[in-house]
């Protein structure tokens, strides 16, 4: 298949299918007579597994890590499972900042009353160098 229809089957942007080609994530597919790229089924379940990965939040070498792992006759299910749990501790730890940030916007609005002061505590906190 073309990479036209290799996008549209995996949901990757063409830029993308290109990009991970030449960090070496997908392996560049053979050529037809007129230049263009012939993609197969590997490359379906290849990126397929590498569009699934990024939206569980993992880093390009995280995916590169995991698919070596995959590739091996014994899966590294051990491994994998630590390169799974550091990329939980990462989202917990962004989880907890989101609902800090939650907290302050919260209490940012809240504090606001149009028309009540001369001025506003949203500008008044924008304006602080509190951290």
């Amino acid at each position: 298949m073309l990479i036209g229809k290799l996008a549209a089957e995996t949901g990757v942007h063409i830029e993308t299918i290109r990009y991970y080609e030449r960090v070496g994530l997908v392996t560049a597919p053979p050529r037809t007579a007129g230049g263009h790229r012939v993609y197969d089924k590997l490359h379906v379940q290849r990126l397929t597994f590498i569009r699934r990965s990024r939206e569980l939040g993992f880093s390009l070498n995280d995916i590169r890590a995991l698919l070596e792992l995959a590739s091996r006759t014994n899966l590294a299910c051990a491994e994998a499972k630590d390169i799974t749990l550091r990329q939980l501790a990462e989202v917990r730890g962004k989880i907890a900042s989101l609902k800090k940030l939650e907290r302050a916007l919260g209490q940012m609005s809240g504090a606001c009353r149009p028309g009540s002061r001369n001025s506003c505590p949203i500008f008044d906190a924008l304006w602080s160098d509190r951290r």
